[in-house]
């Protein structure tokens, strides 16, 4: 049986987010048909690498963080169940958080006015990955993530 992570990131004016999990491929799709980005991503055994629409996605497991890159922002993610984190630079960025209740989690990315909730149906994935798929969709269909300060 095929397992899922769906739902959807920013409520009724927001999107969706459909991605299979294949092992430990996921792959899938934030927004429609026409205005949305193809989730291709893998966990492997030091974080995650992937792609998002012609974005990379590269985060490695350090001192019990995810740290990495989701396209040009900068990423830490920290927990299992109950996950927080940030994405982008100390003045413009994005606070996360998140909380896993059996197959379901519920977060928020950013501040209550200008941020985004979000919304997943896990399958058997754990609270981490459902969050990190929705942070790969807010970079991937918010203009203003990922726009932003460049790695020079």
């Amino acid at each position: 049986m095929e397992d899922f992570i769906k739902g959807r990131l920013g409520g009724a004016d927001g999107y969706d987010i459909r991605c299979s999990i294949d092992g430990d491929k996921i792959s899938g799709r934030a927004g429609g048909k026409l205005h949305g980005k193809d989730i291709e991503l893998e966990i492997t055994d030091r974080g995650v690498r992937g792609t998002v629409g012609n974005d990379s996605v590269t985060i490695e497991l350090q001192e019990g963080e995810l740290r990495g890159q989701v396209g040009s922002q900068k990423l830490v993610l920290r927990g299992v169940d109950r996950v927080t984190g940030f994405m982008g630079e100390p003045i413009v960025g994005w606070n996360i958080v998140a909380q896993q209740q059996g197959d379901y989690l519920s977060g928020q990315l950013g501040s209550t006015v200008l941020g985004r909730t979000f919304n997943l149906e896990l399958g058997s994935a754990p609270g981490w990955v459902g969050t990190l798929v929705a942070v790969v969709a807010f970079y991937a269909l918010e203009p203003r993530a990922s726009m932003g300060v460049k790695a020079s």
